[in-house]
């Protein structure tokens, strides 16, 4: 069992293609077919838009779904130029599916010549096609755009929405300015990546988890993200102040951060004395915010 796809954020209408598979051969291994990098970045660099997950998230997100095992197709301009019949050649047959799942808007090949009923063309008498109708909300079909856009406008209610789960940003933390600690908010910064989807400019309430241990704890956060104007800052970066906590040492420790919602603009002050004011209201606000969720609810 097959189902091909970007996937990129599994939201809810990717998962709807791993049930349809999962359901119409029960007891069947479930294999995902995606692709890396994103095609657009190969075909038109210049529309290449921002990643809601990198690879690795990608892949977890997949099992928690019900995949099985993950089979990553390095996209390249060869790739790219492959007619529909080499990709089913090169990428599908060696798996040797009995059904291939995908979304009714599927495409494939070159300059997306292949459609579903290509794919069931191809397949006729070794492997049969089922197309999964998208899952919308009454008016949109869930896409990974609709999330991008929410992410960009930091609107993480309508991308759980779309996703069952917090949007999540890691990295490696790094040294900065240590200006937060000095403020009386030690933060752990995260610089912006290239490609990743960022959300807006701004304060958020959510969690962190380090991601070198295995069963780590998820501490609630104030998050800003942001290039400090109060400073004249310039480079811009993801900064999680865990509640409370002033002990933590996460200098070069991977850490995943959660958004949960947006609590304000990024704002210039005047100065430290103000600054350090909508802090602890920003703590107090997070504090508030994150009292009574389940995070682990909201994980994958």
């Amino acid at each position: 069992m097959v189902v091909i796809g970007n996937f990129d954020g599994v939201h809810r209408g990717h998962v709807s293609l791993i049930r349809t598979a999962k359901a119409a051969e029960p007891g069947a291994p479930v294999v995902a077919v995606t692709f890396w990098p994103h095609p657009m970045s190969v075909i038109r660099p210049d529309q290449a838009p921002p990643l809601l997950t990198t690879l690795t998230r990608r892949k977890e997100l997949l099992h928690a779904a019900g995949v099985d095992e993950v089979v990553v197709v390095e996209f390249t301009p060869e790739v790219a130029g492959w007619s529909p019949a080499q990709f089913v050649d090169t990428v599908l047959r060696p798996l040797r599916p009995a059904r291939i799942v995908v979304g009714k808007n599927f495409r494939f090949g070159f300059r997306a010549a292949g459609t579903v009923s290509t794919l069931a063309e191809l397949g006729s008498g070794e492997f049969a096609v089922t197309a999964v109708p998208l899952l919308t909300d009454g008016a949109q079909a869930d896409s990974s755009t609709l999330i991008r856009h929410a992410v960009a406008e930091g609107d993480f209610g309508r991308v759980r929405e779309l996703c069952d789960y917090p949007y999540r940003f890691s990295g490696v933390v790094v040294y900065g300015d240590r200006r937060g600690r000095d403020l009386g908010f030690p933060t752990a910064n995260v610089p912006v990546q290239s490609g990743i989807a960022v959300p807006a400019d701004g304060v958020y309430a959510g969690w962190v988890t380090r991601l070198d241990a295995p069963d780590a704890p998820r501490w609630p956060a104030a998050i800003s993200v942001g290039s400090n104007p109060t400073f004249d800052g310039v480079q811009r970066r993801v900064e999680a102040y865990v509640l409370d906590r002033d002990d933590l040492d996460l200098y070069g420790v991977e850490i995943a951060i959660d958004f949960y919602c947006r609590l304000r603009g990024q704002v210039k002050y005047a100065g430290r004395e103000p600054l350090i004011a909508q802090m602890r209201h920003d703590v107090e606000q997070a504090r508030h915010v994150l009292d009574g969720t389940q995070p682990s609810a909201l994980s994958s």
